[in-house]
């Protein structure tokens, strides 16, 4: 279904808020985005408030740290029941297996499907610019993407988090059956706000997104059913 490869962020800090946009939202989208600010702001529940409302949840947490630690927190996000959770494969090959591995036995061990995995490659906000003078790489962000993908694919991760600029890139390099999915979603006359590497959401899909991520062009819409009624017709 069209509607599953919707994922609005919840980009609140507060449970009530948070439950506002679900309780609206909930029937026709597929997803919805948990990151740090609510996360934070609520706590594990708000996960497995929104997964017994019957919507999946997309755990945006990015985890980044020595593999014993990022697989000791997978093996509690899997029990928040968040459908994909994600690391940064900035992290390394160890990291990233720990990670998927972890999130496997934990699944495992409760019974229960394993969330997808994702790694993050380079963040949507990040410009040529910034990638060359404030974080010191050389060569194109499209070449440290695919890399990355490479990385994740073969560390048994599920796919990968990258800009709409890259989707056809790890597409053509990871196969049909990796997971991609892209925030930098912006329809047409959408403010960019702070992404710089954008798409609208046909374009996206056509070049093989599997999961747009969209936030502020829904939830900050006059009409929030006719914002993601015009994404779903478009994709």
């Amino acid at each position: 279904m069209s509607k599953d490869k919707l994922i609005v962020a919840l980009d609140v800090d507060t449970q009530e808020k948070a439950l506002e946009l679900v309780g609206e939202l909930a029937g026709h989208v597929g997803f919805f985005k948990v990151g740090m600010e609510l996360f934070y702001g609520a706590g594990i529940e708000i996960v497995q408030e929104i997964v017994a409302a019957g919507t999946q949840v997309f755990l945006d947490l990015k985890l980044h740290d020595i593999p014993n630690t990022v697989g000791r927190a997978a093996r509690v996000l899997v029990r928040s029941g968040a459908s994909i959770i994600n690391v940064h494969a900035s992290g390394g090959g160890a990291m990233l297996r720990a990670a998927g591995a972890s999130a496997r036995e934990e699944a495992d061990r409760l019974g229960i499907p394993a969330p997808l995995v994702v790694a993050v490659t380079v963040l949507t906000s990040i410009d040529r610019e910034t990638y060359h003078r404030d974080m010191g790489f050389t060569g194109e962000i499209e070449e440290r993407v695919r890399s990355w993908a490479l990385l994740a694919r073969e560390s048994g991760l599920d796919g990968v988090v990258c800009s709409p600029q890259e989707i056809k890139l790890v597409r053509d390099t990871c196969g049909p059956d990796f997971t991609i999915i892209t925030p930098g979603i912006r329809p047409a006359g959408a403010q960019l706000g702070d992404q710089r590497r954008v798409m609208t959401p046909g374009e996206a899909v056509k070049a093989g997104a599997s999961h747009l991520v969209v936030g502020r062009p829904v939830t900050g819409a006059t009409d929030r059913i006719a914002a993601v009624a015009a994404i779903l017709d478009e994709i």
